[in-house]
């Protein structure tokens, strides 16, 4: 699919280097409104294929307009160019939209990701019940508790100090924690 915006960007750049050379054929004066109109539309359609939050769409739209103040004093109407403006602007309004409800929100890492974790535990230490290793986040950490623990019992994180959380049965945990 990104092969086939591609394809479309590179045709209208090569027509838009045609715009500029040939003149004879261009509604208005300057073949620089037409080819700025054609780059920008290129532009928006690379923002669709190209993984940027809009920084390239917004060059689209910003050329599109010039291009389009360009060509006002040609035979083309004023109207249609500012509508197209608008209507390219919400477009790439909407697709930045997109873009960030689709990136995540929850952190993952970090002691903001560790917190709230429920896992069971791997093993205990032979001298302490209260302490054991549990394996989280492709890690394997060392946890203590305020009470006895067993192997294979479900706990979930509540504190981190150094290289060692802290942690609380899942039953005994209170809401607020």
């Amino acid at each position: 699919m990104k092969t086939r915006f591609g394809v479309i960007a590179w045709l209208l750049l090569a027509s838009a280097c045609a715009f500029a050379t040939d003149t004879v054929g261009l509604p208005g004066p300057s073949p620089m409104g037409i080819w700025l109109i054609t780059f920008g539309l290129a532009f928006l359609i690379a923002e669709a294929a190209l993984p940027n939050y809009g920084v390239i769409g917004l060059g689209g739209i910003v050329m599109f307009v010039i291009g389009a103040v360009i060509l006002t004093n040609a035979d083309m109407p004023a109207p249609l160019m500012i509508g197209l403006g608008l209507i390219s602007a919400l477009l790439l309004i909407f697709l930045l939209i997109r873009a960030l409800k689709t990136r995540p929100r929850q952190t993952v890492s970090g002691d903001a990701g560790l917190l709230g974790s429920v896992t069971p535990v791997l093993s205990l230490e032979a001298s302490d019940t209260c302490r054991g290793w549990v394996h989280l986040q492709g890690e394997r950490w060392q946890v203590s508790s305020a009470k006895p623990l067993q192997v294979g019992q479900r706990v979930k994180v509540v504190a981190r100090k150094g290289l060692m959380l802290e942690v609380a049965a899942t039953d005994a945990v209170t809401v607020g924690e």
